[in-house]
């Protein structure tokens, strides 16, 4: 083995410790105090990453309950069951509709569920998914799924801060896309990408860890 190979398999066996002492995949949780939640975002872009920003929502709201105590499986650690989209227009006079065309976005498929998968520097991720988003506005409407316009198999990834309360709607890797377009100026289309960034203050603010 060369010294040149063997310096680069060592960079590779340090960059994977590192990277796995940060964010550990994890069996089972620590929530305090769990029970009841509710969230609130500021300004949330919603855009086809075929086509770029749809429209800002000037917040989301989001209600649901989280399991308490420790041993608590990441899988449906929590669940979503009233979600709110509130003066969703498009900020930018696109030819997809007229500046400030407002849109209804309504969630269905609830309750959606939260998942928590990896923990690392005080840092819980995991996935909200079973989401389905039926859009509406001029001309224009549209579903936001998964894998189909009935799958309700929808979900964005997030990350929650125990130091600050927050969590963030992460827009990279989503897993939602639009089907059965109608209308909308033929500019968005069935299976284009969709992401929703947003990131949201929770009350009463949540202890989240692993083990």
């Amino acid at each position: 083995m060369s010294g040149r190979y063997a310096l680069a398999c060592c960079a590779a066996v340090l960059a994977a410790t590192l990277g796995a002492s940060t964010a550990l995949a994890a069996a089972t949780w620590t929530i305090t105090p769990g029970g009841a939640v509710t969230a609130k975002s500021g300004m949330a872009p919603i855009s086809d990453t075929n086509v770029g920003r749809l429209m800002t929502c000037t917040s989301l709201t989001a209600s649901g309950t989280l399991k308490s105590g420790s041993g608590v499986p990441g899988s449906g650690a929590g669940s979503v069951s009233a979600f709110g989209f509130f003066q969703c227009t498009n900020p930018f006079a696109k030819r997809l509709l007229p500046l400030r065309t407002a849109f209804t976005m309504a969630a269905t498929g609830l309750p959606w569920h939260l998942n928590l998968a990896s923990y690392g520097n005080g840092v819980a991720a995991g996935t909200i998914s079973h989401m389905q988003v039926h859009l509406t506005g001029p001309s224009c409407r549209a579903v936001i799924d998964g894998t189909g316009a009935t799958a309700r198999d929808g979900h964005v990834r997030f990350r929650y801060a125990d130091a600050t309360g927050r969590l963030t709607v992460l827009t990279a890797h989503s897993g939602l896309h639009f089907f059965d377009v109608q209308g909308c100026a033929a500019i968005i289309r069935t299976g284009d990408p969709v992401t929703i960034g947003a990131t949201f203050a929770v009350s009463p603010k949540q202890a989240i860890s692993s083990p």
